[in-house]
């Protein structure tokens, strides 16, 4: 497996350190919410085909035997694929191959914390006029193969939960709010 031209492509396609979320909160609670929409059969246990076909949906073709062989690795003896911290292994060790090592935690100061959350709320927005609409939402549900993305009531309902002013979107603010209600703050 050729990891230097693997490495350089994740980093030209990610736009370098953008990619990796620097809050380990955030991490957390984003590395969970990936595992549940990898793990189709709701089984706890990702098997390398359910990650070869979320990756496909993403767009990422890989080599199903490479695949395999690098997942293999970190299935734990007896499971039939990667149980939560199987998968948590798995992606430090592609942080650390991608993004160098991190010996200590990472200090995330706000202004960090602030670029993060823009860079999640750009994700969502995606004609980039500053609110997130019921239609956006559904959009990148559906993108991520999820079953909410396939009812516009469901998703109207996940807005109105987190629209304070009631105008039918998101705006950053009311993203950064739920953003944080949703994230537990990292233990020093």
């Amino acid at each position: 497996m050729d990891s230097g031209g693997a490495e350089s492509q994740c980093k030209r396609s990610a736009g370098g350190n953008s990619f990796r979320l620097r809050s380990p909160s955030l991490n957390s609670v984003r590395l969970r919410r990936i595992f549940d929409i990898f793990d189709k059969n709701n089984d706890s246990v990702i098997t390398v085909e359910e990650l070869g076909q979320a990756l496909a949906l993403l767009g990422l073709q890989t080599d199903p035997a490479q695949l395999d062989s690098m997942v293999k690795t970190y299935i734990q003896p007896g499971n039939s694929g990667l149980r939560f911290e199987d998968f948590e292994s798995l992606h430090r060790s592609l942080d650390d191959a991608f993004f160098g090592l991190a010996d200590e935690p990472a200090q995330v100061d706000d202004k960090q914390e602030e670029y993060d959350l823009t860079e999640a709320f750009k994700v969502f927005d995606e004609d980039g006029d500053g609110y997130i609409s019921a239609k956006e939402l559904q959009v990148v549900l559906e993108k991520l193969g999820l079953q909410e993305g396939q009812e516009l009531d469901r998703v109207e309902m996940m807005i109105s939960s987190v629209d304070k002013n009631h105008d039918g979107r998101v705006d950053f603010f009311e993203f950064k709010d739920m953003m944080r209600a949703v994230i537990v703050p990292a233990s020093s």
